[in-house]
């Protein structure tokens, strides 16, 4: 399993997928092209259904323009068989001859794969990768499953995931402030200010939901306009686990060194998911993603109320189980509905979670690594028309 460093990753939304994948694709491309005339990019499967709500030609095209001419084609009616988001680049010389050709598949949570290569070509750091035997080593030395991650990554980690966490509470502090009309089309307005206002008005109970309901919105909001944010464990659902992180932290006090060791204990239940399934919502639809943050939220705030091992899994467990079946639809392909308003919604049940479980002693009947194997065979049993593909679902509501 690798690092939780490439499931955390820093940088411009909307879509992990859709626009940060591609970028990195392109950017690997230029490398190889150096000297070409032009270069034409072809974008296959939802890749190409989805891409323009996804700014995934602008992606592409922001890093490759500065050195060439490049033209974008869309294919959706073509599914390449490895993955379905699928780009081919082409360099073409002055004399019009196709000098090289690079085929890569965007997997989710901004990784590639170049065809013919493996998916698991990143170092492999953790011998662990099912949370039930990590679970049965920290209740046999006493530790924790931040102690795991650090264990695993080194002493290292923790520099990399207090950037992650500044660029979290960044997002947060600035969706919280901005205004007006998101960009795609849609005319979504931002809510996030406007949830926070009004949070301030209702008793402590409330209020609480209140301000997670924003931040959460914060976060998304700003993935929306292509802003700077963390992948948890996508774009798409970005906004849920610093919704989580933040609320506790400024409403209970909890500190920096602690948020970090819970934001270890997320990526850790992230990771697993990552290397056993899939996050990728074109792959298994929104479980992977959605879900996937609810459970990786929901572990993080149980640690930081002083769950037991047991109670943690049971927290992520609860949050991803509940997820199950959740289909990838966006409305015009675009990350902002139903995406937006899942985020502030699964920010909630990732609390929920931690708190069913605090009141069990942590035992229940399907573990968490079970329902990754179901969650990975019911998105491959979910038909293409509701992943990610803006064909089915809400995506054909006109």
């Amino acid at each position: 399993m690798e690092s939780i460093r490439q499931l955390f990753k820093i940088g411009n939304g909307p879509s992990s997928s859709h626009t940060m994948g591609p970028r990195k694709a392109a950017g690997l491309f230029v490398d190889e092209a150096r000297g070409a005339a032009s270069a034409r990019v072809t974008l296959y499967g939802a890749l190409a259904t989805t891409g323009r709500g996804h700014l995934t030609d602008k992606a592409i095209l922001d890093v490759i323009t500065p050195h060439m001419p490049a033209e974008i084609v869309w294919r959706p009616e073509i599914v390449l068989p490895f993955h379905t988001n699928g780009m081919n680049f082409t360099a073409i010389d002055a004399d019009g001859h196709e000098t090289l050709s690079r085929t890569y598949y965007s997997i989710g949570g901004g990784d590639i794969v170049l065809e013919g290569e493996s998916r698991t070509k990143a170092e492999s750091i953790y011998s662990m990768s099912k949370i039930k035997e990590i679970q049965q080593w920290c209740e046999q030395t006493g530790r924790s499953y931040w102690d795991y991650v650090g264990e695993a990554e080194g002493d290292g980690i923790w520099d990399y995931l207090a950037r992650v966490w500044q660029v979290m509470k960044s997002a947060v502090e600035r969706g919280i402030e901005a205004e007006g009309v998101l960009p795609g089309g849609l005319g979504v307005r931002r809510k996030a200010v406007s949830y926070y206002v009004h949070a301030a008005g209702y008793n402590s109970s409330l209020k609480s939901r209140g301000l997670v309901y924003a931040y959460a919105l914060a976060v998304s909001e700003e993935n929306a306009s292509g802003g700077e944010i963390v992948t948890a464990p996508t774009c798409g659902s970005c906004g849920i686990v610093p919704a989580v992180l933040y609320h506790l932290h400024t409403s209970k006090g909890f500190s920096e060194r602690r948020i970090l060791r819970a934001l270890a204990t997320a990526g850790l239940f992230g990771n697993v998911v990552k290397h056993n399934a899939s996050v990728s919502g074109a792959e298994v639809g929104c479980q992977g993603e959605v879900g996937v943050a609810c459970a990786m939220a929901a572990a993080a705030a149980s640690q930081l109320f002083g769950g037991t091992p047991a109670q943690i899994e049971y927290s992520a467990e609860m949050g991803l189980e509940h997820h199950l079946g959740l289909t990838c639809d966006p409305v015009c392909g675009l990350v902002q509905i139903p995406c937006i308003e899942r985020n502030a919604y699964a920010a909630a049940r990732a609390l929920d979670a931690n708190l069913y479980a605090a009141f069990s002693d942590g035992r229940h009947s399907v573990d968490f690594d079970r329902i990754v194997e179901v969650m990975k065979q019911t998105g491959h049993d979910i038909p293409s028309l509701y992943k990610e593909t803006a064909q089915g679902g809400l995506a054909a509501i006109k």
